[in-house]
């Protein structure tokens, strides 16, 4: 049998580039499954050092070293279950929830700021609730601006409303939520939010030139605020310059420097870290980026952030390849939202971004941040189950709006 030669081959079409090896492997996987062993990798990873970073602050706080580590794993089990169903929910079902979502998680918001209402930690005003039975509203209106943001671009974008119109009540969503949110006051929370409203925003089609004009005034606003109070500029400032504030406001970016540094190549082993023991604040929730670099080196730092790539990457994927525009937007929405809050949080650790208090998905110690992120993830993973079935039904994509 004669051998095929170059010039029997089909030619490429025009403009096509031939794809690298890898990056056809990675797409021929399945959605759905390479999701779901994506995630799981995570939470585990998550427990090991949950478990590792959380011993010595666990005996001073609750006399015992393993209670934030089984606290963990009770929210874990809870995420994976709302995991579960939502996974089993169709996510076109969401949509007559937008608006009611959104106005029960405002009223949450304005309930954590009354004295009495709102339960505070570490100087901030976060919680609703008692004991254990504690619901973080931030963390849900993150799930509300995402269904919200891609339910009224769907719905105005079918009127052939002005982009205009579609902008206006996303950045009134995201104005009210995130000034209660700074009030707080939480920081980070209120730049996944912005994260997630402009990325579904810049994703829809709408026009650029309104768009432009809505982030550079809300980015000016953002720096004027930050600057404006002395905590925060103390925070932007230890940033900068993080060694000559290690004693003060850049102690905690410094002392996760030296333990990041620590850990070299291959790292000193799990539970071998020495930054955990009262030196890190916050080892087990907002760095415990920094004891995975102590502990486990700098291969698994890598390996963190090649499994959070590869989720975008899918995320991102699945939005591509869903069977209709608002999974395509809401798919967007979610894998933003988790991939900017990662970014954030490791860019805080290792020093590169100010420090903002937000927990590393999937990994760092929480409750609210855990359930509401997997059930999240299970709405994802529904997309991504149905993108099979919408790459054949579906019809050419038209631009969203105009301008």
């Amino acid at each position: 049998m004669a051998e095929r030669t170059a010039a029997s081959r089909p030619a490429p079409t025009r403009g096509s580039t031939p794809r690298p090896a890898l990056v056809r492997r990675l797409g021929a996987l399945p959605g759905a499954p390479t999701l779901a062993v994506l995630i799981s990798v995570l939470c585990i990873l998550g427990l090991v050092m949950v478990g590792s970073a959380s011993p010595v602050i666990s005996l001073i706080t609750y006399d015992s070293p393993w209670t934030i580590f089984f606290r963990q794993v009770l929210w874990m089990v809870v995420g994976i279950g709302a995991l579960l169903v939502f996974a089993r929910i169709d996510y076109r079902a969401w949509r007559k929830w937008s608006v009611p979502l959104v106005g029960v998680t405002v009223v949450l918001l304005l309930a954590v700021l009354v004295p009495g209402l709102g339960v505070t930690a570490g100087g901030s005003s976060r919680w609703i609730g008692f004991g254990m039975l504690r619901l973080q509203p931030s963390e849900l209106m993150k799930l509300a601006m995402v269904v919200f943001a891609a339910d009224i671009v769907i719905k105005r974008s079918d009127r052939d409303a002005p982009a205009k119109q579609i902008i206006a009540p996303v950045m009134g969503v995201l104005v009210l939520s995130a000034a209660l949110i700074i009030k707080q006051p939480d920081m980070g929370t209120a730049m996944v939010l912005s994260c997630i409203a402009f990325g579904i925003l810049f994703m829809s089609g709408v026009s650029l030139a309104p768009l432009t004009k809505v982030l550079v005034v809300f980015a000016l606003v953002a720096v004027v605020f930050a600057l404006g109070d002395s905590y925060r500029r103390d925070r932007i400032l230890s940033f900068v310059n993080p060694g000559a504030h290690q004693a003060g406001s850049g102690y905690q970016v410094w002392q996760s420097l030296i333990g990041l540094g620590s850990g070299h190549l291959f790292g000193l082993g799990l539970g071998g870290g020495r930054e955990k023991w009262g030196t890190l604040p916050n080892a087990h929730t907002d760095f415990i980026f920094s004891v995975v670099g102590e502990e486990l080196g700098l291969i698994g730092a890598v390996f963190v952030l090649v499994l959070f790539f590869a989720l975008a990457w899918y995320g991102y994927r699945t939005a591509v390849r869903a069977p209709d525009r608002f999974g395509c937007l809401v798919a967007v929405g979610i894998t933003t939202w988790v991939t900017s809050q990662a970014i954030i949080n490791i860019g805080a650790v290792i020093g590169v971004l100010p420090v903002t208090g937000i927990p590393l998905p999937f990994i760092s110690f929480g409750g609210s941040s855990l359930v509401i992120t997997l059930a999240a993830m299970g709405i994802l993973m529904n997309i991504a189950m149905q993108e099979h079935s919408g790459r054949r039904a579906r019809a050419p994509r038209r631009r969203l709006v105009r301008a």
